[in-house]
């Protein structure tokens, strides 16, 4: 009997530790968290410390100016200082991040078709396709645009823009001496594996319009199509979506954007 009422005992003190430490968990879960670890969260969001690092320049920009000319003109070289940092950020973004760099046209053709969402434009960027037997194409159509006038895919080319470009008879593209021919059929072929790919999706014939958008030399013509490749300024890619006719229903657009990103798979991961 007494080591039934001693085993007892024991049980009965176990309870009250279990509970114990059962309080003790629900409390540490419940704690708040230390506002040391709320800092050194806030701190490692790279747009908060993009923000301190503006703030911080706009305040030494502040004392300089106001030192050397006063305060309005220190006020006013510390808003521009910010705002200058912002459009200059905005630029460098782009959701691929093989097109970061400064220099990319891709990111600059981005950036405009982002704009057409709201008439009714859907865009893939860096999508694959087969090679040709060549090799001629690399496989990655930069920017493949479903909309309202149809389905384009547009090649983005940064050009020394110290070299004129000029055309022959619509069927020779010229960079100064250098032909691009093998530039216009690598966009071709690129256009027309998309055409024959999404068409095998959807089940009906979708015409993709090949197109070249060319950064830094001047470009003599607004489009000009060369061996049925469309040829523009590099600006001018936004436009040159948003003036042609009404091909599609909001239905096509859907219809075909979803086929074409089923089945071309992004070119980068």
């Amino acid at each position: 009997m007494a080591i039934m009422e001693r085993g007892n005992t024991q049980q009965a003190r176990g309870q009250p530790r279990e509970q114990s430490e059962q309080r003790q968990e629900r409390r540490e879960q419940q704690a708040p968290t230390p506002p040391e670890r709320t800092l050194n969260g806030t701190l490692g969001d790279p747009r908060i410390r993009r923000w301190m690092w503006r703030v911080g320049v706009a305040l030494a920009v502040l004392v300089v100016v106001t030192i050397a000319a006063g305060a309005r003109l220190g006020i006013t070289a510390a808003v521009l200082a910010v705002v200058a940092d912002v459009v200059r950020k905005s630029r460098r973004d782009s959701s691929i991040p093989a097109w970061q760099k400064s220099s990319a046209a891709e990111r600059r053709t981005e950036k405009q078709l982002r704009s057409l969402e709201r008439n009714g434009y859907l865009v893939l960027h860096a999508r694959a396709v087969p090679r040709d037997d060549e090799g001629v194409s690399d496989g990655r159509i930069d920017h493949l645009v479903i909309g309202p006038s149809g389905v384009y895919a547009i090649d983005s080319e940064k050009w020394d823009k110290r070299l004129p470009v000029r055309t022959l008879s619509h069927r020779k593209l010229f960079h100064g001496p250098f032909n691009k021919k093998d530039r216009l059929d690598e966009a071709r072929w690129e256009a027309d594996q998309a055409s024959r790919i999404i068409g095998g999706q959807v089940g009906f014939e979708v015409p993709v319009q090949p197109s070249v958008a060319i950064y830094g030399p001047s470009i003599p013509w607004k489009v000009m199509r060369v061996r049925d490749v469309d040829v523009y300024a590099g600006n001018r890619a936004r436009s040159y979506l948003r003036r042609r006719p009404k091909i599609l229903t909001d239905t096509d657009v859907q219809r075909i954007f979803q086929a074409a990103e089923k089945a071309l798979p992004p070119k980068y991961g």
